[in-house]
């Protein structure tokens, strides 16, 4: 990820409505994968850190991954969470800050004890 900070988000991905579908154009992904991975059952770790707060959340229970809609009272913020290959992925919506997905992976570190290594996806 280079010397950028790292949650900074180069690209927005863009809201388009067609008919009665929402899409986005584009996708910034922050990919934390746990330096001790076998200590932290990720669904469990992430409802609870969801729990805590100061988040208003939603889940989908009919898709294969975990994922989230999540808001961030505190900071007025919205992002989704999601689980996949043995990773937590927080994805940029068009309005997310980069303060609110670091305030998300604080409250993360704080809850497992550990460090989570952090990949950015970009996609234009």
């Amino acid at each position: 990820m280079s010397n950028d900070p790292p949650f900074e988000i180069p690209a927005r991905p863009e809201r388009r409505f067609t008919g009665n579908t929402l899409r986005y154009d584009g996708d910034v992904t922050f990919t934390l994968t746990a330096t001790d991975p076998d200590d932290h059952p990720l669904e469990q770790t992430i409802t609870r850190v969801l729990e805590e707060g100061p988040y208003r959340y939603g889940d989908w229970f009919d898709l294969p991954i975990p994922v989230w809609l999540v808001h961030d009272a505190d900071r007025n913020d919205t992002f989704r969470v999601s689980i996949s290959d043995g990773a937590v992925r927080l994805h940029v919506l068009p309005g997310t800050t980069g303060s609110g997905l670091e305030a998300f992976y604080g409250r993360l570190v704080d809850r497992t004890g550990t460090q989570w290594e952090i990949d950015r996806q970009v996609k234009v």
